[in-house]
């Protein structure tokens, strides 16, 4: 990724600016020298401007995405700023991209000295409002879209927002507290009836509940350093060019390079620090929380407990501090509290730790009778490869080596997963790419004002040219979109699944801070950028876009906002000129299967009722607006469990299908190489998979046409 900084201009101006105020910086301790800040300030503009794929202009309209972006980042729920301090803090609206040409800190100054008096003042806030019960007669409500609603004119409307916030805490535990009682009252293995907790007694427990954790979560608040809260600033500016683009102070990256992965005990995720809150960045392929299904990428994480024990609340909780209690030995439970992505709800997540073996992260393959015939599955979970390790595993060649194996047994075509695979290596996409077509253009790689290179696959022997069926959903990202892009381009194979793929079609690279001001001798950090576009050999951009299925079969995902498309700043789809390839006539009967289907799945009953669960997680994401009286909360709860008891078998599916292992994998099962467990695991979890049955379907509808045939311009 050198290349890509051949462009930037010397490096003399920018340290003519900066020894203007950090001379001496270096004989001081840089955390405690406030001129540090400076020097991000100046080198992350300079890095960005001159290194960035689509730089931003820095001018008014980019002060007003700074200012915007780091108060709400600071107050997203309008709990600490009025609009009396907005006014205050309006005056640096569109001085800020002056400001930061300058490496003037005025605006975060004045905004983080603001802040930290209103955490201070927090506490005096709620623990006013917790110490007397609530009036849970009156007839009010909170809108959770704290997005939507305005900031509070002064200090009495902000005390008020206060005291809706902490009422609807303590309201959804006291009706926790009710449901839990409820449930133990049916268990007759208590052998003796529980004794049934008043309305006042729960109610007073509940209002101590929720102050010991707002006690402590602001004792986490109070931990965090200025440097902390400078990274958060730092970011409101990187997310300006685009939502890939951020900043990570030197603690930061190690931590975001803490995946719980490899061999390891714990659930399988990467978790990042964003704020007070801690995400799930991504899931390791086989690892237990991607296996358990609920955790998704994007959720927050708010508690951990250690299976039935009191959960702990990780909310401000430094990230090291929160990895150390959501890993844990094999075997044991860990309990999440989580706030889903999807629809903001609250939901508990059990997953068993396990070792969390990289074998799971490979290519693997199953074979299928279907109708007398035979058919290989192949799970592809990432485009893995290690360039600094020639003995390292390769997924372009274990793809090779799997369609090998698979075409001993005669199968009579393959159906390629790449459902929840994020991409990776863009050069074994390729190569992957390479085995189904004989030769030619995958995929148009643009760098910041260069002409889109083709890259191209260049030999000509074809590994697999039978039926082809790649399936995706709206997680395939990145190496996933240009491979199924150029199938889908080359008419080679039919794209069957979401709507549309996530749509990331673009590539970012981390780099040192440091290597942009080598004078400074202490870290500085890192600047992870996007530096590169993808365009697929059509012309179109995979970015927003993504791959439009030629089959779409309703997901729970299926009206979310969920995608590239949807994150604030992203880059903007566009197109450049086609690359001149030959498109391969595989199919005599294309256009009838995939009517076929789609009058199979129109007229599914399981297809339809995902369909209306898709359009209940819909309707109850756009309501955000809960009653504080009791009598309607508890009314509004019961509806909403009652309404939700039709989708709680939505995703159960049992085909007549039989998953076995093919022959080559037999002795790495019998000699314990491959987990015997998790492939009976896998191969039953695809009978009953409804996704792939129809994939299934199809491909094994497919006719190819006579090699005579196969080729037209």
């Amino acid at each position: 990724m050198k290349r890509a900084y051949k462009s930037i201009i010397p490096l003399i101006a920018l340290f003519i600016m900066l020894s203007s105020f950090s001379r001496n910086l270096t004989e001081k301790d840089p955390e405690k020298d406030p001129e540090k800040d400076k020097v991000l300030v100046s080198v992350i503009n300079y890095m960005l401007l001159n290194g960035h794929y689509l730089p931003k202009v820095l001018d008014d309209d980019f002060s007003e995405l700074v200012y915007t972006s780091f108060i709400e980042t600071l107050d997203p729920s309008k709990r600490y700023f009025t609009q009396d301090d907005l006014q205050e803090f309006s005056k640096y609206k569109y001085l800020i991209d002056n400001q930061i040409k300058n490496a003037d800190l005025t605006f975060y100054h004045l905004v983080y000295g603001r802040f930290t008096e209103k955490i201070k003042n927090a506490k005096k806030y709620y623990g006013a409002i917790l110490a007397h019960p609530f009036n849970f007669d009156k007839k009010e409500s909170v809108n959770v879209d704290y997005d939507k609603g305005p900031f509070p004119k002064n200090e009495n409307e902000l005390i008020d927002n206060w005291r809706k916030q902490l009422k609807l805490n303590t309201i959804s535990k006291i009706r926790e507290a009710q449901n839990l009682e409820a449930e133990e009252a049916k268990d007759e293995k208590k052998g003796k009836k529980q004794q049934k907790s008043s309305f006042k007694e729960l109610e007073i427990k509940t209002r101590k509940e929720v102050l010991k954790n707002m006690d402590e979560l602001y004792i986490r608040i109070e931990e965090l350093e200025h440097k902390d809260w400078f990274s958060t600033f730092l970011n409101s500016v990187t997310s300006g060019f685009d939502p890939h683009s951020t900043y990570m102070a030197p603690s930061a990256k190690e931590k975001f390079d803490i995946g719980m992965s490899g061999k390891i005990e714990g659930i399988g995720a990467r978790l990042q620090k964003k704020g007070i809150y801690t995400h799930i960045v991504e899931l390791i392929s086989g690892g237990p929380a991607w296996k358990q299904g609920d955790l998704e990428a994007g959720d927050i994480i708010l508690k951990v407990a250690q299976a039935d024990k009191e959960p702990l609340d990780i909310v401000g909780m430094r990230l090291d501090d929160a990895i150390k209690f959501i890993k844990g030995k094999k075997g044991t439970e860990v309990r999440l509290t989580v706030k889903k992505k999807l629809d903001n709800s609250i939901q508990i997540i059990s997953i068993i730790r396990d070792i969390v073996e990289l074998g799971e992260t490979y290519v693997k393959s199953s074979i299928v009778d279907k109708n007398g015939k035979k058919y290989g599955v192949i799970n592809l979970p990432q485009f893995y490869i290690d360039f600094n390790d020639k003995n390292f595993r390769n997924s372009a060649k274990d793809m090779e080596k799997e369609i090998a194996n698979l075409k001993e047994e005669n199968v009579e075509g393959l159906l390629i997963d790449l459902r929840n695979n994020g991409g990776g290596s863009l050069k074994t996409a390729i190569e992957i790419a390479g085995l189904f077509i004989s030769e030619g253009p995958v995929v148009q790689v643009k760098y910041r004002g260069e002409k889109p290179r083709v890259q191209s696959d260049t030999d000509t022997k074809i590994q697999w040219n039978g039926p082809l069926v790649v399936l995706v959903n709206e997680l395939s990202a990145s190496a996933s979109e240009i491979f199924a892009a150029a199938m889908q381009d080359y008419n080679r194979a039919v794209i069957i699944g979401s709507n549309q793929t996530y749509g990331k079609g673009t590539v970012q690279n981390i780099l040192p801070v440091n290597q942009f001001y080598p004078k400074y001798e202490k870290e500085l950090g890192f600047l992870k950028m996007t530096i590169q576009k993808f365009y697929r050999i059509t012309g179109g951009s995979t970015q927003k876009e993504g791959v439009y299925s030629d089959i779409s079969m309703p997901s729970k995902f299926s009206y979310m906002k969920y995608g590239e498309r949807d994150m604030k700043d992203a880059l903007a789809w566009d197109k450049v000129d086609k690359a001149d390839y030959k498109i391969v006539n595989s199919y005599e009967n294309f256009s009838d299967v995939i009517n076929k289907s789609k009058e199979r799945i129109i007229q599914s009953p399981n297809f339809t009722l995902i369909n209306d669960y898709a359009e209940w997680l819909k309707k109850n994401q756009e309501d955000t607006t809960y009653s504080l009286n009791f009598k309607e909360y508890t009314e509004e709860s019961e509806a909403h469990k009652k309404s939700s008891e039709k989708f709680k078998s939505v995703f159960k599916f049992q085909s007549d299908l039989t998953f076995v292992s093919p022959k080559s994998e037999i002795p790495l099962i019998e000699s314990a190489v491959i987990n015997k467990d998790k492939r009976i695991a896998w191969h039953k979890s695809l009978s009953e998979d409804i996704y792939v049955n129809e994939a299934l379907n199809v491909l094994s509808q497919l006719k190819m046409k006579s090699v005579n045939n196969m080729v037209k311009n």
